[in-house]
């Protein structure tokens, strides 16, 4: 992948990862289908004791060792869910996390240009619909799972989805200005 490639992907990752900064703390899309528990200081208190410092991802009520049936049996008793426990002490906003995320969307445009270049795709439109499919691709891998397998809430899916196809838009279009097609160079 040629120079002016990487710095398309690096651009192209930068508005992306500037985009869904605006639509996480501006428009607020980040917390759609999220909503907060009422009363929920003797839960917080039970989950300190009953997980301490177990810091995971817990699905409850336990599958245990009956099965498909006695699971089937349990759900039918018990509430049911994913939860994602911290201990006390946790941060809001670490670096480290926005630096995570940084670097992940810098990946995920480089990746997008460089099957770009990989094309013959002249035209702008069909530069930016090709990353934009590809970003289709990648926004539906593990969204639509989560929403049919654990009950991710379908607008929480829907809002996160629309950001990140946005993020590919914003790649193809960096990439479309910047790059000629390969059978033009």
């Amino acid at each position: 992948m040629g120079r002016r490639a990487v710095l398309a992907g690096l651009l192209g990752g930068v508005a992306m990862f500037v985009w869904a900064s605006v639509a996480h703390m501006a428009l607020g899309l980040g917390s759609v289908g999220i909503q907060e528990m009422p009363n929920e200081g003797p839960l917080l208190a039970v989950m300190e004791s009953s997980l301490a410092s177990g810091k995971g991802l817990y699905l409850f009520p336990a599958m245990g060792s009956g099965g498909m049936a006695g699971y089937q049996s349990k759900l039918d008793q018990s509430p049911s869910g994913l939860l994602i426990y911290h201990p006390p002490g946790a941060r809001a906003m670490e670096p480290r996390q926005l630096i995570t995320e940084l670097v992940t969307e810098l990946l995920e445009a480089l990746i997008a240009v460089f099957l770009l270049t990989r094309t013959s795709i002249a035209g702008f439109a069909g530069r930016v619909g090709f990353v934009t499919l590809a970003g289709i691709a990648a926004v539906i891998t593990t969204n639509v799972s989560y929403w049919n397998w654990y009950g991710f809430p379908a607008s929480y899916t829907a809002a996160y989805m629309f950001v990140q196809l946005v993020g590919y838009v914003l790649v193809g279009v960096v990439a479309a200005l910047m790059l000629k097609p390969a059978n033009a160079a």
